[in-house]
């Protein structure tokens, strides 16, 4: 989700997401819609938001949407189990499952 992209990048930066979205020229509300609704901005903020952070627009899209299709897979993977899983069992399946994704970036096998 591009928010937890937008969290992550405002903790590594060592800011508040209310300071980042400040000094970005966004608004508090755009930020809680983006948790809210799960939304990913799009155009001009989308581009406002890379150049504050450093990274491309692309970087950003596709970290989003890859953290999407984990999500997918971790449900369809765990199919009817996942009705017995609570929300810190899910964060730390998808924590490992992005631990694994990014060692195989590094390694250059990418799956």
């Amino acid at each position: 989700m591009f928010y937890d992209m937008y969290a992550a990048l405002c903790k590594s930066k060592g800011i508040s997401l209310s300071r980042a979205a400040d000094e970005i020229g966004l608004s508090n509300s755009t930020v809680t819609k983006w948790k809210k609704t799960g939304a990913t901005p799009s155009g001009d903020t989308l581009t406002k938001v890379a150049a504050y952070f450093g990274v491309s627009v692309d970087d950003l899209i596709s970290d989003a949407q890859t953290e999407v299709g984990m999500q997918d897979q971790l449900i369809a993977f765990y199919g009817k189990v996942k009705d017995h899983l609570t929300e810190d069992d899910i964060d730390d399946i998808m924590a490992s499952m992005r631990v694994k994704a990014e060692r195989n970036k590094r390694k250059g096998t990418g799956g």
